[in-house]
């Protein structure tokens, strides 16, 4: 039942700050929510579409998980899992407070601000390591191989999104967005 609780606590946080911060923005006129939307190039929004599916999915799938697996893995990991389900809470979180008004969710089609400092100082990508850390958390508490499946999914198409991003960002921001790349990590990491 404890482990139960702590997932459920750990998806409902985690998505508490994702709405919240998607309504807040939407309350001051911001346009957050640009996923698979707008006049981009059809394999962007196909990427943005497909990883809006498999980010569902795999909330769904976890859902089911926390209900219907019993038990997989030792006490140690599962406990390990909720650990790293507040890592993912704390690196989401920092993520869309950092960011402010430049949060957007998908490619953005105005101009926003390029944000270096806090969080990302450490990860280019912190919300989607969040989410990374997220699906492994839900995994190593709640094992099953559909869970896994589902959560490899997602986290292929992040990176797929990441990828889009960075080209995105490097078209908007130029050599001050390049200089950022090779000091900051992708995923995590100060490059020297």
């Amino acid at each position: 039942m404890i482990y139960q609780v702590s997932a459920i606590l750990i998806l409902l946080i985690f998505y508490i700050f994702y709405f919240s911060k998607l309504i807040i923005q939407n309350k001051q006129s911001i346009k957050t929510n640009q996923m698979g939307k707008g006049n981009k190039p059809k394999n962007v929004l196909m990427i943005e579409r497909l990883v809006s599916v498999a980010t569902v999915t795999n909330c769904v799938v976890s859902v089911f998980s926390i209900f219907l697996v019993k038990e997989f893995f030792t006490k140690e990991i599962r406990i390990l899992g909720i650990i790293v389900g507040i890592i993912a809470i704390i690196f989401f979180a920092m993520a869309v407070i950092t960011m402010k008004t430049s949060w957007r969710v998908g490619i953005p089609e105005e101009k926003t601000s390029l944000v270096t400092n806090g969080i990302y100082k450490i990860s280019r990508n912190p919300a989607f390591v969040g989410f990374d850390l997220l699906y492994i958390s839900v995994c190593l508490i709640f094992f099953n191989i559909p869970l896994l499946l589902a959560s490899i999914w997602a986290s292929v198409m992040l990176h797929l999104q990441i990828l889009q991003e960075e080209r995105h960002m490097s078209n908007i921001f130029g050599k001050e967005y390049e200089k950022y790349m090779k000091h900051t990590g992708r995923y995590m990491g100060i490059k020297k």
